[in-house]
């Protein structure tokens, strides 16, 4: 990292519920509402981004864990907001506090982490790993 990020670092993102974020099982009496691993990958999403200027060009962060609550339902069209504070760093891995809301509402709560990688590294592994489980079983 160009430099350690420092406690309170924020970041924010916004987006509108669209058809594409919705429940796959809307309809049938269930209404659409913004998914919970749509808003998860919005969240994941808004951490990085308050992290990438950080990093030197070798490096990205990846998630490792993502503690959360889901708290209210959000319909279609409706405006989020997904806010990202750094709340510990350990070494390589950053501890962020996440919130999503709407205009009413807290929507989700809660804490993620993401680790800093080298893409070289990280790459080389899934090289090795892809080639792996593309190799025959033994007794195949």
């Amino acid at each position: 990292m160009k430099s350690r990020p420092n406690i309170g670092l924020s970041g924010e993102q916004q987006f509108v519920v669209e058809e594409k974020h919705v429940v796959e099982f809307a309809g049938d009496g269930m209404p659409a509402v913004l998914s919970t691993p749509q808003l998860i990958g919005w969240l994941e999403r808004t951490a990085r981004l308050a992290l990438a200027p950080l990093l030197e060009p070798n490096e990205r962060t990846v998630g490792v864990e993502i503690d959360l609550r889901h708290l209210a339902p959000t319909p279609l069209g409706a405006r989020v907001t997904c806010v990202t504070r750094v709340v510990a760093v350990d070494g390589q891995v950053v501890t962020l506090q996440v919130e999503a809301r709407d205009g009413m509402e807290t929507l989700a709560r809660g804490l993620h982490r993401r680790a800093v990688i080298r893409l070289d590294s990280f790459s080389r592994r899934l090289v090795r790993k892809a080639a792996a489980l593309a190799a025959p079983s033994p007794g195949s």
